[in-house]
């Protein structure tokens, strides 16, 4: 059982007041907060050993270096990754989903099929709409039900042997739906397809071991889970990472350089061009660590107490209605009243310390297939209590009061 009150001690943005109240933070789905153990890593980083990686012979640089790869051994531990060399430092998902897209421009060709789901972040839309353009390929999109989930019989229509690439989040930003995520790797397996699974909001939730999962591709944010931002990662298959080509040139992804030819440099470093954010990975590395500490099966087991609590709360407003009610799901509440724009409560919310997220969550799919303009989510984190809940159950209803 998580011991919670100990838990936010660990956490130095959780004891401000915003506007005069004490700050409720449930804008988690977007960027989590930072525990002061992810912050003495980074200031440790520019305090101590402040230097650029592999390629020094002095003792800061090789420091640098040691800790930074240290941080891809964790990250590869915890994704349960064949090779160290499979994960990919990038600067965050968005990133990590392009520098794939960009490397299938050399693999696909015209009346190849790529499909993507309706529960998508515009970040793994927009790239394989680009990617369509670019090489003539056909983008299919799995349909939503009302309930939020994928409609799985369409997926098993669309798949055939012209599916070439399968585009998933494995839980989705906007409502909180766990995507059955092994079902459709194998699935698109089966008819030769490769699969990226967006993961930048199961990583907070859930423990994701991409060998039982089988998945090609697997990115993630570190800001998601209680790391910086600016900083992400990209797991790829050793097979997948070999075919692609570089996506930038520069520093520290070449073998060997000279006017005739170039070489490129074997992987990670093929994918790692330029200085990267070193202290972000390592601080990501640190980040990790603290969650693995806590523990991923008493994190999911407590937040799913608060999404049960807070569902449970918010319904007894009468005119508020859930978007998103799957019961595979994890600790977001997307909802809206009845009459009221969701930006408008959110402003009133926030004038009481408590922080949302309004608008259509860079999900504007979804939102047209609610017909809404966007909703107010609330998205719990293990730091977050059921007394910060009843707070936000009172300032809807104030605004409630304020604006029908």
């Amino acid at each position: 059982m998580l011991k919670v009150e100990n838990i936010r001690k660990d956490f130095p943005i959780l004891s401000r007041h915003v506007n005069g109240k004490p700050l409720v933070y449930f804008d988690n789905a977007a960027t989590s907060q930072t525990p002061q153990q992810v912050i003495d890593a980074i200031v440790d980083y520019y305090s101590n050993y402040n230097a650029n990686i592999h390629r020094g012979v002095h003792t800061l640089s090789q420091e640098a270096t040691d800790k930074y790869e240290a941080a891809r051994q964790t990250i590869q531990n915890h994704f349960n990754a064949k090779h160290a060399h499979e994960i990919i430092f990038t600067s965050g998902t968005t990133h990590s989903i392009n520098l794939v897209a960009n490397g299938f421009s050399a693999l696909l060709k015209k009346g190849d099929e790529v499909i993507v789901s309706t529960l998508e972040h515009h970040s793994n839309i927009v790239p394989w709409q680009m990617l369509c353009e670019r090489t003539g390929a056909i983008l299919k999109v799995i349909p939503m039900n009302v309930e939020g989930e994928l409609v799985m019989s369409d997926y098993d229509a669309l798949l055939s042997n012209k599916t070439k690439l399968v585009f998933v989040n494995h839980i989705s930003n906007a409502l909180g739906t766990i995507n059955p995520i092994k079902e459709i790797i194998d699935k698109a397996h089966n008819v030769g397809a490769a699969v990226l699974v967006d993961g930048a909001q199961a990583c907070p939730h859930v423990k994701t071991d991409v060998q039982a999962l089988d998945v090609d591709f697997y990115v993630a944010s570190a800001h998601k889970m209680c790391g910086p931002t600016g900083v992400g990662v990209l797991y790829g298959k050793e097979v997948w990472l070999n075919k692609l080509p570089p996506y930038q040139g520069g520093g520290e992804m070449i073998a060997e350089v000279t006017f005739k030819k170039t070489t490129y440099a074997e992987l990670p470093h093929k994918f790692e061009a330029g200085t990267p954010n070193i202290c972000g990975g390592i601080a990501f590395g640190a980040a990790i660590n603290y969650m693995d500490n806590i523990g991923f099966d008493a994190i999911a087991s407590y937040e799913n107490e608060l999404l049960d609590y807070g569902t449970q709360k918010l319904l007894e407003i009468e005119g508020l209605k859930i978007y998103g009610t799957s019961k595979h799901k994890t600790s977001v509440i997307s909802f809206n009243l009845e009459g009221i724009h969701p930006y408008d409560v959110g402003t009133i919310l926030d004038k009481m310390g408590i922080a949302v997220r309004t608008g259509h969550h860079c999900a504007q799919p979804i939102m047209d297939f609610y017909k809404i303009p966007g909703t107010i989510r609330a998205s719990f984190a293990f730091y977050n209590t059921k007394t910060e809940i009843d707070a936000l159950v009172e300032g809807v209803k104030k605004a409630k009061m304020m604006l029908s």
